[in-house]
């Protein structure tokens, strides 16, 4: 099977409400996206088109190249149109390979069951083929195969990253409550900030947030970070395509930025954490760290963009204290942010009404189950229009 070679349907998958950010990542690499839905988007190649994908794209959690697509009401069929498929091409017999699905199908009570007929299917079909079993587990770190099986519709497809691309990969301390590096991403090409202007980050916790805000700015991809992709561990693969579109990242990226990007914490502990994770990435000289109250950050002159990601109060006994935090956010944006737009990214509606603003828009977002909006705030010089409570 020339999987590296021969053309056949790719389907991107993201969290859900992240695919307009994604789609716009994957149109700036020149692919063209055939279906886009609230998970992901469609579009047709090889593997070999998979590799800039996997190495370039912020917003995406996997890249799944489809070998198959068939009908199968129960297992039993599952087994017998999987044993049909050429494994013993694709999957070396003295490799490791594991499955993941998503299953919707009356005659499976669990996903793993239907892993372990998609596992009984490989080995079967090498053994047979070879006189060796390939070894099989839950790692995602070697070849990964992948089944969407709903209703009696089944696809089974190469998964060509393995380890989800949602985690970018310099993240070695996560801190508190950390927001996902795609979710962040994604939040700040929802700001449609320009990446020039400064990016303000108070409340900063583990830097996520400044330090995908200093990657985007620096065209600097999260392919960089890795060297271990689903696509590496399926027979045919050329390591030298690998490394040429590794050599492209590097050659692409900035060194320096043409503004500031600020992140400050009252928390001396996370402005460590933040700072290792930004050395990792590469990217600790770019950002501006301090330790301080939200209040006291320095904001630069002119325009730019600030943006919080305070809790939004799910224990109990804190939703009181809370409140004055969110007004106090308010007026830290009324007062020092005159000219920038300020975004605040929360999963409390009730809370964000503290802040004492008129939310010009509200993007949805998911936190993982949590529905999240990204308030923005057009933050005038003058007095263009009196402060009223977001509704």
């Amino acid at each position: 099977m020339q999987v590296f070679h021969n053309r056949s349907k790719i389907i991107i998958t993201c969290n859900n409400r992240l695919s307009p950010y994604l789609q716009r990542e994957v149109e700036s690499l020149d692919y063209k996206i055939v279906r886009a839905f609230s998970t992901g988007v469609e579009l047709e190649g090889t593997i070999n088109d998979c590799i800039p994908l996997n190495l370039n794209l912020r917003c995406a959690s996997q890249v799944l190249y489809s070998i198959k697509t068939f009908t199968a009401e129960n297992p039993a069929r599952l087994y017998k149109e999987l044993m049909e498929i050429a494994w013993e091409e694709l999957i070396d017999f003295t490799g490791y390979f594991s499955v993941s699905s998503t299953v919707d199908n009356e005659t499976i009570t669990t996903p793993l069951f239907a892993n372990l007929k998609v596992k009984d299917a490989i080995v079967d079909r090498i053994k047979e083929k070879k006189g060796l079993r390939p070894n099989s587990g839950s790692d995602a770190n070697k070849a990964v195969i992948h089944l969407y099986w709903k209703g009696n519709d089944a696809e089974i497809f190469i998964d060509t990253s393995g380890e989800t691309l949602a985690k970018h990969g310099y993240r070695k301390i996560p801190g508190k409550a950390p927001m996902l590096e795609a979710l962040a991403a994604g939040a700040i090409m929802a700001t449609e900030w320009d990446r020039v202007s400064p990016f303000v980050v108070p409340m900063c916790g583990s830097g996520t947030l400044a330090i995908e805000a200093a990657l985007l700015a620096t065209n600097k991809s999260p392919g960089l970070f890795r060297m271990n992709y689903g696509f590496m561990h399926i027979l045919g693969y050329e390591e030298e395509i690998f490394f040429r579109e590794r050599r492209k990242l590097k050659d692409q990226s900035k060194k320096e930025l043409p503004s500031r990007i600020v992140a400050t914490d009252i928390s001396a502990d996370a402005v460590d954490v933040s700072q290792r994770n930004s050395k990792t990435a590469g990217v600790d000289h770019l950002i501006d760290f301090s330790v301080c109250d939200f209040a006291e950050t320095e904001v630069p002159a002119g325009q730019g963009i600030v943006i919080f990601n305070p809790e939004y109060g799910e224990r109990l006994g804190v939703h009181s204290k809370l409140e004055a935090t969110y007004k106090r956010i308010g007026d830290f944006m009324k007062q020092k942010c005159k000219g920038y737009r300020g975004y605040i990214f929360t999963g409390n509606p009730d809370l964000a009404k503290k802040i004492g603003l008129r939310a010009s828009k509200r993007v949805e977002f998911y936190n993982g189950k949590l529905d999240c909006r990204l308030l923005e705030y057009e933050l005038y010089e003058g007095s263009k229009r009196d402060p009223k409570p977001a509704e």
